[in-house]
Protein backbone atom coordinates (compact mmCIF):
# COMPACT_ATOMS: atom_id res chain seq x y z
CA UNK A 1 0.00 0.00 0.00
CA UNK A 2 1.35 3.49 -0.81
CA UNK A 3 1.96 5.88 2.05
CA UNK A 4 -0.51 8.40 0.63
CA UNK A 5 -3.71 7.83 -1.30
CA UNK A 6 -5.92 10.31 -3.07
CA UNK A 7 -9.54 9.79 -2.01
CA UNK A 8 -11.82 8.88 -4.89
CA UNK A 9 -14.29 11.75 -5.34
CA UNK A 10 -17.53 9.81 -5.21
CA UNK A 11 -19.96 11.53 -7.59
CA UNK A 12 -23.42 10.27 -8.43
CA UNK A 13 -23.16 8.80 -11.97
CA UNK A 14 -26.63 10.23 -12.61
CA UNK A 15 -26.20 13.92 -13.33
CA UNK A 16 -29.88 14.82 -13.01
CA UNK A 17 -33.28 13.14 -13.00
CA UNK A 18 -35.87 14.43 -15.44
CA UNK A 19 -38.92 12.86 -13.90
CA UNK A 20 -38.43 9.09 -14.16
CA UNK A 21 -35.59 9.46 -16.68
CA UNK A 22 -32.01 9.59 -15.33
CA UNK A 23 -29.51 11.67 -17.32
CA UNK A 24 -26.08 10.17 -16.71
CA UNK A 25 -22.73 11.92 -16.95
CA UNK A 26 -21.70 9.41 -19.62
CA UNK A 27 -24.60 10.34 -21.90
CA UNK A 28 -24.10 14.03 -21.15
CA UNK A 29 -20.45 13.71 -22.18
CA UNK A 30 -21.56 12.57 -25.62
CA UNK A 31 -24.27 15.22 -25.91
CA UNK A 32 -22.09 18.15 -24.82
CA UNK A 33 -19.15 17.03 -26.96
CA UNK A 34 -21.36 16.83 -30.05
CA UNK A 35 -22.82 20.29 -29.43
CA UNK A 36 -19.47 21.93 -28.69
CA UNK A 37 -17.83 20.15 -31.61
CA UNK A 38 -20.62 21.32 -33.92
CA UNK A 39 -20.30 24.95 -32.76
CA UNK A 40 -16.51 25.04 -33.10
CA UNK A 41 -16.55 23.20 -36.42
CA UNK A 42 -19.03 25.75 -37.79
CA UNK A 43 -16.66 28.58 -36.88
CA UNK A 44 -13.69 26.79 -38.44
CA UNK A 45 -15.63 26.01 -41.63
CA UNK A 46 -16.53 29.67 -41.98
CA UNK A 47 -12.94 30.96 -41.90
CA UNK A 48 -11.64 31.21 -45.48
CA UNK A 49 -8.08 31.89 -44.31
CA UNK A 50 -7.81 28.39 -42.83
CA UNK A 51 -8.75 26.60 -46.05
CA UNK A 52 -7.43 28.59 -48.97
CA UNK A 53 -8.83 27.05 -52.15
CA UNK A 54 -9.67 23.69 -50.54
CA UNK A 55 -13.42 22.93 -50.76
CA UNK A 56 -15.07 22.36 -47.39
CA UNK A 57 -18.53 21.98 -45.87
CA UNK A 58 -20.56 25.13 -45.46
CA UNK A 59 -21.32 26.11 -41.84
CA UNK A 60 -25.02 25.64 -42.54
CA UNK A 61 -24.55 22.04 -43.73
CA UNK A 62 -22.88 21.03 -40.46
CA UNK A 63 -26.29 20.42 -38.91
CA UNK A 64 -26.59 17.41 -41.19
CA UNK A 65 -22.96 16.38 -40.64
CA UNK A 66 -23.65 16.25 -36.90
CA UNK A 67 -26.44 13.75 -37.49
CA UNK A 68 -24.34 11.60 -39.84
CA UNK A 69 -21.33 11.49 -37.51
CA UNK A 70 -23.37 11.04 -34.31
CA UNK A 71 -25.30 8.06 -35.66
CA UNK A 72 -22.16 6.58 -37.15
CA UNK A 73 -20.20 6.97 -33.92
CA UNK A 74 -22.92 5.40 -31.75
CA UNK A 75 -23.65 2.50 -34.10
CA UNK A 76 -19.98 1.88 -34.82
CA UNK A 77 -19.00 2.21 -31.17
CA UNK A 78 -21.55 -0.35 -30.06
CA UNK A 79 -20.77 -2.71 -32.94
CA UNK A 80 -17.06 -2.49 -32.18
CA UNK A 81 -17.64 -3.30 -28.52
CA UNK A 82 -19.82 -6.30 -29.40
CA UNK A 83 -17.33 -7.70 -31.93
CA UNK A 84 -14.01 -6.97 -30.24
CA UNK A 85 -14.69 -6.96 -26.52
CA UNK A 86 -17.59 -9.25 -25.62
CA UNK A 87 -18.79 -11.28 -28.62
CA UNK A 88 -19.41 -14.60 -26.76
CA UNK A 89 -21.70 -12.84 -24.25
CA UNK A 90 -23.73 -11.06 -26.93
CA UNK A 91 -24.08 -14.22 -28.99
CA UNK A 92 -25.77 -15.74 -25.97
CA UNK A 93 -27.78 -12.57 -25.24
CA UNK A 94 -28.49 -10.99 -28.64
CA UNK A 95 -31.31 -8.80 -27.32
CA UNK A 96 -28.73 -6.84 -25.29
CA UNK A 97 -26.75 -5.78 -28.36
CA UNK A 98 -28.71 -2.55 -28.94
CA UNK A 99 -28.98 -1.69 -25.22
CA UNK A 100 -26.27 0.98 -25.27
CA UNK A 101 -27.60 2.55 -22.06
CA UNK A 102 -26.12 -0.37 -20.15
CA UNK A 103 -22.63 0.68 -21.24
CA UNK A 104 -20.13 -0.80 -23.64
CA UNK A 105 -18.74 1.35 -26.45
CA UNK A 106 -15.54 1.00 -28.46
CA UNK A 107 -13.67 4.07 -29.64
CA UNK A 108 -12.19 2.21 -32.59
CA UNK A 109 -15.62 1.09 -33.74
CA UNK A 110 -16.95 4.59 -33.17
CA UNK A 111 -14.13 6.03 -35.27
CA UNK A 112 -14.98 3.67 -38.14
CA UNK A 113 -18.67 4.52 -37.86
CA UNK A 114 -18.00 8.26 -37.75
CA UNK A 115 -15.71 7.96 -40.78
CA UNK A 116 -18.46 6.17 -42.68
CA UNK A 117 -20.94 8.88 -41.71
CA UNK A 118 -18.49 11.58 -42.85
CA UNK A 119 -17.98 9.77 -46.17
CA UNK A 120 -21.72 9.53 -46.80
CA UNK A 121 -22.12 13.21 -45.98
CA UNK A 122 -19.21 14.21 -48.24
CA UNK A 123 -20.66 12.15 -51.07
CA UNK A 124 -24.06 13.78 -50.66
CA UNK A 125 -22.58 17.28 -50.57
CA UNK A 126 -20.12 16.51 -53.40
CA UNK A 127 -17.09 17.73 -51.47
CA UNK A 128 -13.79 15.93 -50.77
CA UNK A 129 -13.98 13.36 -47.99
CA UNK A 130 -10.77 14.59 -46.35
CA UNK A 131 -12.18 18.09 -45.95
CA UNK A 132 -15.02 16.63 -43.89
CA UNK A 133 -12.72 14.22 -42.03
CA UNK A 134 -10.18 16.94 -41.21
CA UNK A 135 -12.86 19.23 -39.84
CA UNK A 136 -14.35 16.41 -37.74
CA UNK A 137 -10.97 15.28 -36.38
CA UNK A 138 -10.06 18.83 -35.38
CA UNK A 139 -12.86 18.87 -32.78
CA UNK A 140 -12.89 15.17 -31.84
CA UNK A 141 -10.61 15.61 -28.76
CA UNK A 142 -13.47 17.46 -27.05
CA UNK A 143 -15.51 14.27 -26.98
CA UNK A 144 -12.55 12.14 -25.92
CA UNK A 145 -11.88 14.41 -22.95
CA UNK A 146 -15.49 14.57 -21.74
CA UNK A 147 -16.18 10.85 -22.14
CA UNK A 148 -12.98 9.90 -20.28
CA UNK A 149 -14.02 12.19 -17.43
CA UNK A 150 -17.40 10.43 -17.45
CA UNK A 151 -15.58 7.08 -17.28
CA UNK A 152 -13.83 8.37 -14.16
CA UNK A 153 -17.04 9.57 -12.53
CA UNK A 154 -18.96 6.35 -13.21
CA UNK A 155 -16.34 4.80 -12.30
CA UNK A 156 -15.18 2.33 -14.96
CA UNK A 157 -12.10 1.52 -17.05
CA UNK A 158 -9.87 2.12 -14.03
CA UNK A 159 -6.15 1.50 -13.99
CA UNK A 160 -3.89 -1.30 -12.86
CA UNK A 161 -2.82 -1.67 -9.21
CA UNK A 162 -0.13 0.85 -8.30
CA UNK A 163 1.72 2.43 -5.39
CA UNK A 164 2.09 5.89 -6.93
CA UNK A 165 1.13 8.73 -4.55
CA UNK A 166 -1.92 9.62 -6.66
CA UNK A 167 -3.33 6.08 -6.74
CA UNK A 168 -6.98 5.65 -5.82
CA UNK A 169 -9.21 2.87 -4.54
CA UNK A 170 -12.11 2.76 -6.99
CA UNK A 171 -15.53 1.55 -5.85
CA UNK A 172 -16.13 -1.89 -7.30
CA UNK A 173 -12.48 -2.46 -8.22
CA UNK A 174 -11.39 -4.25 -5.06
CA UNK A 175 -9.23 -3.08 -2.16
CA UNK A 176 -6.06 -2.26 -4.13
CA UNK A 177 -5.14 1.33 -5.05
CA UNK A 178 -4.98 1.85 -8.79
CA UNK A 179 -3.84 4.27 -11.45
CA UNK A 180 -6.58 6.79 -12.35
CA UNK A 181 -5.99 5.83 -15.97
CA UNK A 182 -9.19 7.53 -17.12
CA UNK A 183 -7.57 10.85 -16.20
CA UNK A 184 -4.38 9.91 -18.04
CA UNK A 185 -6.45 9.28 -21.15
CA UNK A 186 -8.42 12.49 -20.67
CA UNK A 187 -5.15 14.40 -20.50
CA UNK A 188 -3.47 12.71 -23.46
CA UNK A 189 -6.36 11.96 -25.81
CA UNK A 190 -8.33 15.05 -24.89
CA UNK A 191 -6.15 17.95 -23.73
CA UNK A 192 -2.79 17.16 -25.37
CA UNK A 193 -4.29 15.95 -28.64
CA UNK A 194 -6.67 18.91 -28.66
CA UNK A 195 -3.74 21.33 -28.35
CA UNK A 196 -1.97 19.61 -31.25
CA UNK A 197 -5.11 19.82 -33.38
CA UNK A 198 -5.54 23.52 -32.59
CA UNK A 199 -1.90 24.30 -33.43
CA UNK A 200 -2.07 22.26 -36.65
CA UNK A 201 -5.22 24.03 -37.82
CA UNK A 202 -3.73 27.41 -36.95
CA UNK A 203 -0.60 26.50 -38.95
CA UNK A 204 -2.65 25.75 -42.06
CA UNK A 205 -3.28 22.00 -41.85
CA UNK A 206 -6.68 22.33 -43.53
CA UNK A 207 -4.87 23.51 -46.68
CA UNK A 208 -3.28 20.05 -46.90
CA UNK A 209 -6.21 17.59 -47.08
CA UNK A 210 -5.66 14.53 -44.91
CA UNK A 211 -3.00 16.09 -42.68
CA UNK A 212 -5.30 16.87 -39.75
CA UNK A 213 -6.92 13.42 -39.99
CA UNK A 214 -3.53 11.71 -40.13
CA UNK A 215 -2.23 13.60 -37.12
CA UNK A 216 -5.34 12.84 -35.11
CA UNK A 217 -5.48 9.12 -35.97
CA UNK A 218 -1.75 8.51 -35.47
CA UNK A 219 -1.37 10.49 -32.27
CA UNK A 220 -4.51 9.00 -30.78
CA UNK A 221 -3.10 5.54 -31.48
CA UNK A 222 0.14 6.41 -29.70
CA UNK A 223 -1.68 7.99 -26.75
CA UNK A 224 -3.98 4.99 -26.38
CA UNK A 225 -1.14 2.47 -26.54
CA UNK A 226 0.75 4.40 -23.87
CA UNK A 227 -2.32 4.65 -21.64
CA UNK A 228 -3.00 0.92 -21.98
CA UNK A 229 0.17 0.22 -19.97
CA UNK A 230 -1.63 1.76 -16.96
CA UNK A 231 -5.20 0.66 -17.67
CA UNK A 232 -6.66 -2.59 -16.35
CA UNK A 233 -7.63 -4.81 -19.29
CA UNK A 234 -11.28 -5.74 -19.71
CA UNK A 235 -11.96 -8.66 -17.35
CA UNK A 236 -13.59 -10.82 -20.02
CA UNK A 237 -10.47 -10.51 -22.19
CA UNK A 238 -7.53 -9.98 -19.87
CA UNK A 239 -4.07 -9.78 -21.35
CA UNK A 240 -3.58 -11.19 -24.82
CA UNK A 241 -0.36 -12.48 -26.36
CA UNK A 242 2.84 -10.92 -25.05
CA UNK A 243 1.01 -8.91 -22.42
CA UNK A 244 -0.78 -6.85 -25.06
CA UNK A 245 -4.34 -5.65 -24.56
CA UNK A 246 -7.15 -5.36 -27.07
CA UNK A 247 -6.80 -1.58 -26.96
CA UNK A 248 -3.14 -1.85 -27.97
CA UNK A 249 -3.90 -4.25 -30.81
CA UNK A 250 -6.67 -2.06 -32.21
CA UNK A 251 -4.59 1.12 -31.84
CA UNK A 252 -1.40 -0.11 -33.52
CA UNK A 253 -2.90 0.06 -37.06
CA UNK A 254 -4.07 3.61 -36.34
CA UNK A 255 -0.46 4.71 -35.85
CA UNK A 256 0.49 3.26 -39.23
CA UNK A 257 -2.56 4.66 -41.03
CA UNK A 258 -2.02 8.08 -39.45
CA UNK A 259 1.64 8.16 -40.50
CA UNK A 260 0.75 7.16 -44.07
CA UNK A 261 -1.91 9.87 -44.24
CA UNK A 262 0.53 12.54 -43.03
CA UNK A 263 3.14 11.49 -45.61
CA UNK A 264 0.52 11.33 -48.37
CA UNK A 265 -0.84 14.76 -47.48
CA UNK A 266 2.55 16.47 -47.35
CA UNK A 267 3.72 14.88 -50.61
CA UNK A 268 0.49 15.84 -52.33
CA UNK A 269 0.84 19.43 -51.13
CA UNK A 270 4.45 19.51 -52.30
CA UNK A 271 3.53 18.20 -55.75
CA UNK A 272 0.82 20.85 -56.02
CA UNK A 273 3.29 23.57 -55.05
CA UNK A 274 5.85 22.31 -57.58
CA UNK A 275 3.15 22.29 -60.25
CA UNK A 276 2.21 25.90 -59.54
CA UNK A 277 5.87 26.90 -59.61
CA UNK A 278 6.34 25.21 -62.97
CA UNK A 279 3.28 26.98 -64.37
CA UNK A 280 4.61 30.29 -63.10
CA UNK A 281 7.75 29.83 -65.12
Amino acid sequence: MPLFLLPFPVIDPVMVHLGPFPIRWYAMGYIVSLILGWLIAARLAGRDSLWGVVPRPSPRSLDDLLVYVAFGAVLGGRTGYVLFYNLPFFLQHPLEMPQVWKGGMSFHGGLAGAALGAWLFARREKIPFFSVADLSCSVAPIGLFLVRIANFIKPELWGRPSDVPWAMIFPGAGPLPRHPSQLYEAGLEGVALGVVMALAVRAGAFRRPGLTSGLFIGLYGLARIFSEFFREPDPQLGFLFGGATMGMILSAPLVLVGALLVVYSLRRARRAADHLTAEGR
